[in-house]
């Protein structure tokens, strides 16, 4: 399966820079996946698809000020910090630029010295393992000094952190937004339960495979990132009800899907646990545990076009991302949504 089956081209200006006023005023894409249907709605209009018994998933997790900039001891050159993955209490997986100014034992301070860190090892894919020294709470100083990760094609200063993260979010870790779950607002998410519709959550950590494209011609080759998980019991008896009584599950975000179907047996029932994934999903999976997806328009040549080629068939996005650019929707993180039913 070749890369250039999942490119396609996007002008510059639908990349959306700046997130709308009201979350629920984006335009709602929906595609019928098994006609390949595609009809044009605005956001609001999802509830139109949902029916009592069915179970929409969203991912609960934190996006954290995980963008620092630190100034190395010796030569005073700046470096950027992209903190990816937590190992324990002091220690991080960084994406640093540029990297050739961090090797093995380079101090780096932050701030005004209320946070420093030392540069443990180099990992694999060209990371780094640090570890930080500060007095008082991580996450305070973090608040302090750290700025929202927001993807390299978002050029527009945020205003405003808060609409880098979900009205749901609680835990945090993720280098960058579940951006489907952005649409939504709590007064919205109740108009959804008043429908009868199941609300459950999982947590999974947005990481390192959010800033790395996929190089291999053959897609086959791409090495997938790991990203932490966690689904608790309560999730996974909304869903199995819902499966059991012929609701459907619906995943709002392509993260929701890498722990659904992480986690599901043959049969789409899921149980509690956490751990690590790095679940590849592209054209010839069967999809165990969702039925439906709520997402946004995903990067060319992506694992995330690839996902939901795999849950609508390949001809069927391209179909509607064409309609998609031809009717000037806004794409990416702060972009429209598109519902896949």
């Amino acid at each position: 399966m070749n890369l250039k089956e999942f490119d396609y081209e996007l002008p510059p200006e639908l990349i959306a820079q700046t997130p709308l006023k009201d979350r629920t005023a984006s335009r709602l894409l929906v595609l019928h996946k098994e006609t390949g249907k595609v009809e044009h709605k605005s956001f609001k209009n999802l509830k139109e698809y949902l029916k009592k018994g069915d179970v929409m998933v969203f991912n609960n997790t934190k996006v954290i000020p995980a963008r620092l900039y630190g100034i190395k001891k010796e030569t005073g050159a700046a470096v950027e910090f992209l903190l990816l993955k937590r190992i324990n209490m002091t220690d991080w997986e960084v994406i640093l630029k540029p990297g050739k100014k961090a090797k093995p034992g380079a101090g780096f301070v932050f701030g005004n010295g209320e946070l420093e860190c030392e540069i443990l090892e180099t990992t694999d894919d060209g990371g780094r393992i640090i570890r930080f020294k500060f007095d008082g709470v991580f996450e305070a100083i973090l608040d302090k000094l750290g700025e929202m990760p927001l993807p390299p094609y978002i050029r527009e200063k945020l205003e405003d952190k808060g609409r880098y993260q979900t009205v749901y979010a609680k835990f945090d870790g993720s280098a960058a937004a579940p951006t489907a779950g952005l649409h939504f607002t709590k007064e919205y998410l109740e108009e959804i339960k008043e429908l009868g519709v199941e609300e459950a959550f999982v947590t999974l950590h947005v990481g390192l495979g959010t800033f790395r494209p996929v190089k291999c011609d053959n897609i086959l080759e791409h090495k997938m990132h790991t990203e932490h998980f966690f689904i608790n019991n309560e999730t996974c008896e909304k869903i199995n009800n819902a499966r059991k009584n012929g609701g459907r599950v619906i995943a709002v975000g392509t993260t929701s899907v890498r722990v659904l179907e992480t986690v599901a047996g043959e049969n789409g029932l899921v149980s509690p646990c956490e751990g690590d994934t790095d679940i590849f999903i592209y054209p010839g999976y069967k999809f165990k545990a969702i039925d439906a997806l709520v997402t946004n328009f995903h990067l060319p040549q992506s694992t995330l076009v690839m996902l939901v080629s795999a849950l609508a068939g390949r001809e069927n996005i391209l179909n509607a991302y064409s309609e998609a650019i031809k009717e000037k929707y806004r794409f990416f993180s702060f972009g429209d949504c598109m519902c896949i039913i």
